[in-house]
C-alpha cells in the first residue's frame, strides 16, 4: 500500500513538474497561420503559324501564394520591431539565422511555407531549436529551401567565450545530413569525347522509344512527345535528363558529413547606430570514405561557410540607412538573401 501511494505520489509530482515545464518553454510562443495571395505575371499571347495559318494561343500563369504555418519563441532584437498586430507569414528576419539569440536559454522556431512562384511550387521550411548557456551553445535545425534546391538537418555543438558584452566566439562541431551535394548522375554517360550520349540514355534507362519509319519518339506510356529530331533535342531530352538525375539521385540515401566549426556573433546597438553580425566557418571534414561523400567530388577538403550583417544608422533626424543580408555557401549550393537602402523623414 506504502508503495502504491509512494507511486502515485510521484507520478503525481512528475506530472505537475512536466506541465510547469512545458508551460514555462512554451510561454510567450507564438503559434501562427496565414494565407497570402497576389497576381503573378501578366498572360502573354503566343503566335504561330500551321499550314499557312495565324494561330493564336494565351500562356496563363495561375497566382501565387504562400501558405505559412509556424511557431516561434525567439526574443526580438533591438532593432526589430514587430509592426504588425498578427504574424501574418510576410514577416522576415535575417537575425533568426544568428547563431546566438538575444538572450541566454532556450528558444525555436518552427515554420513551413507552401509556395507558388511563377506558376511553380515550393516548399520552404525553417525549424531549429537552440539553447545558449554562458560557455555553451548547441543548435538543432532543418532547413529546406525548394526555390534555390537546398535542404539539410544541422546539429552543432559549441564552447563559447564572451569577450566583453558584444562580442562572442565559439568553437565546436557539427553534424549535416542531406542529398550527396556534388554527385553528377549525368557523368557516367559522358563519352571519351565529351559529349552527352542523351538518346541512348532516354531509351534505355527512362523507356522512351524511337520509330525510325514514322519519325516519331514515344515516352514511357506509348505517347507521342515529338516528331522531329529538332523537338526531341530540344524539348525532350532537357526533362528526361532532369528525371533522371533526380531519380538517381533520390535512390541514394543522405549522407552524413561531421565537420569542425569555427564561429562569432557580434552585436551592438543604441536607437541611433546598430550593428549585429555573425559568421561560421567549416574548414575541415572527416572523409568518412562514403561513396557519395563531397570528399570525392572535391578531391579533398573545403571551405563551407555562412554569415549575416544587420547594420542601421539614424544620421539625424530626418536621414537614415540600413544594410541587412545573409549568404551561405554549403557544398556546391550557394543562397543569400539581402536589403539596403535610405530612408528621408520629409516635416
Amino acid at each position: 500500500m506504502k508503495k502504491l501511494l509512494f507511486l502515485i505520489c510521484f507520478l503525481a509530482s512528475f506530472t505537475a513538474t512536466a506541465q510547469l515545464n512545458l508551460k514555462k518553454t512554451f510561454k510567450f510562443a507564438t503559434f501562427y497561420t496565414a494565407f497570402n495571395g497576389a497576381t503573378s505575371i501578366s498572360d502573354v499571347d503566343i503566335y504561330s503559324v500551321n499550314t499557312g495559318q495565324l494561330e493564336q494561343d494565351v500562356l496563363k500563369t495561375p497566382f501565387d501564394y504562400t501558405f505559412t504555418v509556424g511557431l516561434r519563441k525567439i526574443k526580438r532584437f533591438g532593432y526589430e520591431n514587430r509592426a504588425n498586430v498578427f504574424y501574418d507569414g510576410t514577416e522576415h528576419s535575417y537575425a533568426d539565422a544568428a547563431t546566438l539569440g538575444l538572450v541566454d536559454g532556450f528558444e525555436f522556431l518552427f515554420e513551413a511555407d507552401l509556395q507558388r512562384q511563377f506558376g511553380e511550387n515550393y516548399l520552404n521550411q525553417n525549424h531549429f531549436i537552440r539553447y545558449v548557456a554562458d560557455n555553451w551553445v548547441t543548435k538543432v535545425e532543418y532547413n529546406e529551401n525548394g526555390f534555390v534546391d537546398i535542404r539539410y538537418f544541422e546539429a552543432s555543438q559549441r564552447l563559447r567565450k564572451p569577450i566583453g558584452e558584444k562580442l562572442s566566439i565559439n568553437i565546436g562541431a557539427v553534424q549535416r545530413l542531406s542529398k550527396p551535394y556534388g554527385y553528377d548522375p549525368l557523368s557516367e554517360w559522358v563519352l571519351d569525347n565529351g559529349s552527352l550520349h542523351y538518346t541512348f540514355l532516354a531509351l534505355e534507362e527512362m523507356g522512351y522509344s524511337i520509330s525510325v519509319q514514322n519519325g516519331e519518339y514515344y515516352d514511357p506510356n506509348g505517347n507521342v512527345v515529338a516528331n522531329s529530331p529538332e523537338v526531341w533535342d530540344e524539348v525532350v531530352i532537357p526533362q528526361v535528363l532532369s528525371d533522371y538525375a533526380n531519380r538517381k539521385q533520390n535512390e541514394i540515401n543522405r549522407t552524413i558529413e561531421y565537420s569542425a566549426v569555427i564561429g562569432f556573433d557580434y552585436y551592438h546597438f543604441t536607437k541611433d547606430f546598430w550593428l549585429h553580425s555573425w559568421g561560421n566557418l567549416m574548414p575541415y571534414h572527416v572523409d568518412t570514405d562514403n561513396e557519395f561523400s563531397y570528399h570525392k567530388y572535391n578531391n579533398g577538403q573545403w571551405l563551407d561557410y555562412s554569415g549575416g550583417l544587420i547594420f542601421g544608422y539614424r544620421l539625424n533626424k530626418h536621414l537614415g540607412m540600413f544594410l541587412e543580408g545573409k549568404y551561405n555557401k554549403y557544398w556546391n549550393r550557394e543562397w543569400h538573401d539581402f536589403s539596403l537602402g535610405l530612408n528621408y523623414v520629409i516635416f
